[in-house]
């Protein structure tokens, strides 16, 4: 018989079979033949190659084996009107880590001195960044058809579906939330953010709150968790359709557009610094008739800040 667990310094991420289960703890236990049977179902089967099916006397456990563990970090927290700054994402095959991303995107507003005191990410660390069109279309074939991963998945998913969806691009996808499958297991821990169930778990985080390490931690905590609560738990671990509806952008108010008439009108009047100008010039290529109210509310912040 043969055991499957997790072994290596990296116990969280790395998964292989072996003789017997982690610390004496014996996960699940199969016999040869019913590998066998598995193994050739495993390899001759690509849609079922992610998702990893055991049954046992009468219980099933789905172990996820290859997966995109992602996370992001933004200008705010509404989809519709902030951006993405920067996303961190790591591909995992077999349980390895075999691919990362990680990438600033230069956002159309200014970051804020909160979020910089969050994430420590600033405008100069973005300044010469690609845009959002460049590093959404890479981050969607880096996805390619994986399942997600992360901790409060709708937030980060609705950023980027809302991204996508302004340069003409889908993100349908199929996802693990970890933050759900902490409130179902854990239901005791006052806490159930990224950082307090790192703590609980002794699971590193290099650098809290950028994008690339919490993707990282959010995938060793997947990964422990999945470890001793999924036998018991396995529809609690079963990915789902990720959905968030996208709103609707509405026009422009006749307010705004009146302001933004009388900014572009003074440009001559701001001071000849380059942010100044580079909002200005921005702000002159507006079209009316298209402008959405947060690009107008966005449009009119940059100038009066660089006025």
């Amino acid at each position: 018989e043969i055991s499957l667990g997790l072994v290596g310094s990296e116990m969280c991420i790395r998964d292989s079979l072996i003789i017997q289960g982690v610390h004496g703890r014996t996960c699940v236990m199969y016999s040869l033949p019913l590998f066998l049977d598995f193994l050739h179902f495993f390899l001759y089967n690509d849609l079922y190659l992610k998702l990893l099916t055991y049954t046992r006397k009468g219980v099933r456990t789905i172990m996820l084996k290859s997966y995109i563990a992602f996370d992001l970090e933004t200008t705010g927290l509404d989809p519709m009107n902030n951006e993405i700054i920067e996303i961190g994402a790591l591909k995992v095959r077999d349980g390895k880590v075999s691919e990362r991303f990680m990438e600033f995107i230069k956002p159309q507003e200014l970051i804020s001195p909160a979020i910089t005191g969050l994430t420590g990410i600033s405008n100069d660390m973005v300044a010469s960044a690609r845009p959002a069109r460049s590093v959404i279309t890479d981050f969607i074939d880096f996805c390619e058809e994986d399942i997600l991963i992360g901790h409060n998945i709708i937030f980060d998913y609705s950023f980027t579906k809302c991204t996508a969806a302004r340069e003409g691009l889908p993100f349908e996808k199929m996802g693990i939330d970890t933050l759900k499958i902490a409130k179902k297991v854990h239901p005791e821990l006052e806490s159930k953010s990224l950082s307090a169930l790192c703590e609980h778990y002794k699971i590193e985080n290099k650098a809290a709150h950028r994008a690339y390490f919490d993707a990282l931690a959010t995938a060793k905590l997947y990964q422990t968790l999945s470890h001793y609560f999924e036998p018991d738990n396995p529809k609690t671990f079963k990915p789902s359709q990720l959905t968030y509806k996208i709103r609707k952008p509405q026009p422009a108010t006749p307010k705004q557009l009146a302001l933004l008439e009388r900014l572009t009108k003074n440009k001559k009047t701001f001071s000849h610094n380059t942010e100044a100008f580079s909002c200005n010039a921005e702000a002159l290529s507006y079209n009316p008739e298209t402008l959405s109210r947060s690009d107008a509310s966005r449009l009119i912040d940059r100038l009066l800040k660089g006025n």
